[in-house]
């Protein structure tokens, strides 16, 4: 696995770690914020991608998702609702196996 993307998939789960220990009424704020985000993703990449692409997305850019997180009530914790969005569509990916990418970029 590439440095870049073992680095992202650790941010990106540490972020959902953070928004799962947020309390209520946050927490349900946050998720929301982190679908937003998701459905952003999707525009972006579309259903069928590799870890890889979303990686790069990644480091290429945030910004845009760090705003949409705001504008959907994240507030100081967007950086966290972007990591947890990302790591919650990692798992769309067709080359995703339970954390760490599969050899083989098929759907099982």
């Amino acid at each position: 696995m590439a440095y870049a993307l073992e680095n992202a998939l650790f941010q990106w789960r540490d972020g959902d770690r953070r928004l799962a220990g947020a309390s209520e009424p946050a927490r349900t704020d946050l998720d929301r914020a982190a679908d937003a985000v998701i459905e952003a993703l999707r525009k972006r990449l579309g259903s069928r991608f590799l870890l890889e692409e979303l990686a790069d997305l990644y480091h290429r850019d945030t910004d845009w998702a760090t705003e949409l997180a705001v504008r959907h009530a994240a507030g100081t914790d967007s950086a966290a609702v972007v990591d947890a969005a990302f790591a919650r569509y990692a798992r769309e990916a067709s080359n995703f196996a339970g954390g760490r990418p599969r050899e083989s970029h098929d759907r099982p």
